[in-house]
């Protein structure tokens, strides 16, 4: 039965190593790394559920609970090469599946939001996500592979292949092009140019209405240069552009 749970060993400290800058070495690696001993653990307690030693899967699961400050449910699914960065306050429930080379930084939560005994109520990374700090994954659905999910995210729905996800609750604000085989990694889920789509929308509006008060200006000077009469309005408040550009900053 733990005949091959130290096969994957290796593989994980080298990807570690990979994707943390503070990694110097194997030996620091595997003694240090709250992350790497969560995992390791979670192959036991695994193995443990399902021969239907229940009860010892849950304590080896808890033992690593107190040791590692992380918490993967005996049940859950955890693929090779997951990385668990910092780890603190990570919970992983029982359905769970975390596909190979995903990285998951602390507090982050895959929860399930059905009370449903026997279904799938928690959520399915396939392989390369990247969940942020805080971030909270909530439901049975699927989070394609390569995409990210950013720090203190609400995720509720699925998030397609390649894309990212921000915001409270979530939102796609990118979807990028790339080979299935390729790993792309972003610390913490954190990529160029990924503001909140909302706020992006609000800039673009603003900027336009900038626009349209300009062209607005110049066509009544235009009218009053040519002798027009126009009806007098009253004026209002100048818009300023880079002062509401800043609140939705």
């Amino acid at each position: 039965m733990f005949s091959n749970l130290f096969a994957n060993l290796r593989g994980d400290i080298h990807s570690i190593i990979s994707r943390d800058p503070a990694a110097r070495n194997g030996w620091e690696v595997l003694t240090c790394y709250p992350g790497l001993h969560a995992v390791i653990m979670h192959r036991w307690a695994h193995a443990c559920w399902n021969v239907k030693l229940k009860w010892i899967g849950r304590f080896i699961s808890y033992l690593a609970r107190i040791l590692t400050g992380i918490e993967i449910h005996p049940g859950a699914t955890i693929g090779r090469r997951v990385f668990i960065d910092h780890g603190f306050g990570v919970v992983i429930g029982e359905t769970a599946v975390v596909g190979d080379d995903c990285t998951i930084y602390q507090g982050v939560t895959l929860g399930g939001t059905t009370l449903v005994a026997g279904t799938k109520r928690h959520p399915t990374l396939e392989r390369g996500v990247i969940v942020g700090a805080g971030a909270q994954v909530l439901g049975a659905f699927t989070v394609g592979e390569y995409a990210k999910i950013g720090s203190n995210a609400v995720v509720i729905k699925p998030v397609p292949a390649g894309a990212t996800a921000v915001g409270n609750p979530a939102h796609i604000i990118r979807k990028e092009e790339q080979s299935r085989g390729a790993q792309l990694f972003a610390a913490y889920g954190v990529t160029a140019n990924g503001d909140d789509p909302l706020s992006k929308a609000l800039r673009a509006l603003v900027d336009h209405v900038a626009r349209q008060d300009e062209q607005i200006e110049r066509m009544s000077t235009t009218m009053r240069e040519a002798g027009l009469c126009c009806p007098k309005v009253a004026e209002g408040d100048k818009l300023d552009s880079e002062q509401l550009n800043r609140l939705v900053d």
